[in-house]
């Protein structure tokens, strides 16, 4: 540990391949490598790309029908997830604000859980105190890793069979490097796999697949563009304790059986918020979560104000998050506006160094994702 911050057991692989390496969430994690984020993002999409996501919490949960306890504290149907299947959830509040969002996988007698790195001890705190008749075992002796891209696949294949898995599919692999526990899912929009390994065999797992000619290095930087262009959510910027699930946009989320009149209806926390939007739609004015595109060539990043005109007004929301999109080739960003103009077409102004500069609301994602269905 230097200066506090904490090191995944990819930390020394990092340095010998020249990373860049930033604070992030408490870790001293890459932030590019010398391809450069451009290159490493263009690589993800085209070939495969190898990220250290180690520093997120990876936790178990056992106990008396354990999928059904979870159900208490998020609004997603759990206990409906077919064993070696798994599901993107989030915890809310009693505001109806998402604490953090998570993915929930189901194995044999077991829940396994993976929250983000800055929310993983509130998460786990949440989880000890909320889930009475369950056990909430958090994994500190394996690394975590995750390969993205469309080539993915092939190079996975030639280690463990994963060839047959179809998307948010999880199973165990034995390996050479121990037991690999497996997902075909990630953040990039890209299909690919994220996959726990033994924090000893992490090393020597990640020197197989970069072997590969495949199979490069990818740092945050990308990681993030990578998930902009896909239109997924960055905990902490497009959402937060503050934001409902239909102001994210993430009411797909919610499965019918937890909804108004489903089986298993409400029963988590800020249901009274959240059931009557998700039956009722949010209000003119309720703030949602949408796609921008400026109109030239500089980004509009995290924080600049939006408004409704060119000149005069009071503003109307933000961007949460923005960035050059690679592939696509333009300035991508989200953001939140008035319901009434969330409508793709809908031209704003983004103030950026004190000039209102032109954009438009888009449609997300900018760039159709690629699982295997």
């Amino acid at each position: 540990m230097e200066d506090g911050l904490l090191q995944t057991p990819l930390h020394a692989l990092h340095l010998e391949l020249g990373a860049k390496m930033v604070p992030f969430a408490g870790h001293d994690m890459p932030v590019q490598y010398r391809l450069g984020v451009m290159k490493e993002h263009l690589h993800t999409r085209a070939a495969a790309g190898l990220f250290d996501v180690s520093h997120m919490g990876q936790v178990i949960i056992t106990g008396d029908n354990p999928a059904l306890e979870l159900e208490r504290l998020v609004p997603q149907s759990i206990a409906g997830l077919k064993e070696n299947r798994q599901r993107y959830a989030f915890f809310t509040n009693d505001s109806g604000g998402i604490e953090d969002d998570i993915m929930v996988g189901r194995r044999d007698g077991h829940l396994f859980v993976v929250v983000n790195a800055s929310r993983r001890a509130a998460d786990i705190a949440r989880m000890k105190a909320g889930l009475h008749k369950a056990d909430v075992i958090e994994i500190t002796d394996r690394a975590l890793l995750a390969l993205q891209g469309p080539a993915a696949e092939a190079a996975l294949e030639r280690i463990v069979p994963v060839a047959a898995m179809a998307f948010m599919e999880i199973g165990i692999f034995p390996s050479e490097f121990g037991d690999l526990w497996i997902s075909r899912s990630g953040y990039t929009g890209e299909d690919g796999f994220e996959i726990s390994v033994e924090a000893g065999r992490a090393e020597d797992f990640a020197r197989a697949l970069l072997a590969m000619e495949e199979v490069e290095p990818i740092g945050l930087g990308a990681r993030d563009s990578l998930r902009l262009e896909a239109g997924l959510c960055l905990y902490g910027n497009d959402i937060d304790d503050t934001t409902d699930p239909v102001q994210a946009d993430l009411t797909w989320a919610i499965q019918k059986i937890r909804r108004e009149g489903g089986e298993r209806s409400g029963g988590f926390p800020g249901e009274a918020v959240i059931l009557p939007k998700l039956a009722q739609g949010a209000g003119d004015e309720d703030r949602r979560r949408v796609g921008i595109r400026p109109e030239g060539r500089a980004p509009m990043r995290e924080h600049v104000v939006l408004f409704e005109r060119e000149t005069g007004g009071a503003p109307i929301g933000e961007v949460t998050s923005g960035a050059f999109g690679p592939t696509v080739g333009h300035p991508i960003s989200m953001g939140y506006v008035p319901a009434h103009l969330a409508a793709p077409g809908t031209k704003i102004w983004g103030e950026v160094r004190g000039k209102r500069l032109p954009a438009e609301i888009v449609t997300l994602p900018f760039r159709p994702s690629t699982y295997k269905r």
